[in-house]
């Protein structure tokens, strides 16, 4: 029972380590949209500077469950906790990557203007960042329902992505003297859709920790 209680309580850490990430991830990916919004390279540069507590965030979870692994031998449901653990801190890592992608086009676009008001990005952070919360809260919960929404969510980024490329498209047609800036808008876009994918494989890895099977929810 007292062996028990110990994994436990070092599965819940390993929980609140997740959630941790999960809100860093979220919060640089604020920070990153704001930055490029406003073109302000100082905030961007904070973004760069604080992603390495994300990748430490991630090592401890390694480490804490490598540790679960080899003391407690765990089987079963309580093995593959530990196994979705990694797997989700490897996607939160690259959510955490992608935003800092966001922030260095900043800083590429540093002493330009805007080419046009930014809308669909903005539109496609916001729900990008629901599915990090609802991705780490259906693991959490081990809910599945959640899990699966995640596809339908994710296809609400894509939509949005699409008439993005396709706006932006029309404007380097029209305006090819300023066809670099839209190009790296395009790249924010499909940085942030990536982003999506990466909370849709949350799910998945929700999903096979319930029932052992992995689905494709990025189809």
């Amino acid at each position: 029972m007292i062996q028990r209680k110990e994994f436990d309580q070092e599965l819940e850490e390993l929980r609140t380590l997740l959630r941790e990430m999960g809100e860093h991830v979220g919060t640089a990916l604020d920070g990153a949209i704001e930055s490029l919004q406003t073109l302000d390279v100082d905030k961007a540069q904070v973004i760069i500077k604080n992603d390495a507590n994300l990748n430490a965030l991630e090592d401890k979870i390694m480490e804490l469950g490598s540790k679960l692994i080899i003391t407690q031998q765990p089987v079963a449901k309580d093995l593959r906790r530990i196994i979705v653990a990694f797997k989700i801190s490897s996607d939160l890592e690259r959510m955490g990557d992608l935003a800092l992608d966001v922030a260095k086009v900043t800083l590429r676009m540093e002493g330009q203007e805007l080419i046009k008001p930014l809308v669909d990005i903005p539109r496609m952070a916001e729900i990008v960042k629901v599915m990090i919360d609802e991705s780490i809260e259906s693991f959490l919960k081990e809910n599945t329902d959640l899990a699966y929404k995640m596809a339908q969510t994710d296809d609400q980024v894509d939509q949005l992505y699409s008439h993005m490329i396709s706006d932006l498209y029309t404007f380097m047609t029209d305006q090819p003297n300023r066809a670099s800036q839209a190009m790296l808008l395009m790249m924010v876009g499909r940085y942030i859709e990536r982003i999506g994918d990466h909370a849709t494989n949350i799910g998945e890895s929700t999903v096979y920790l319930v029932t052992g099977k992995r689905p494709d929810l990025n189809q």
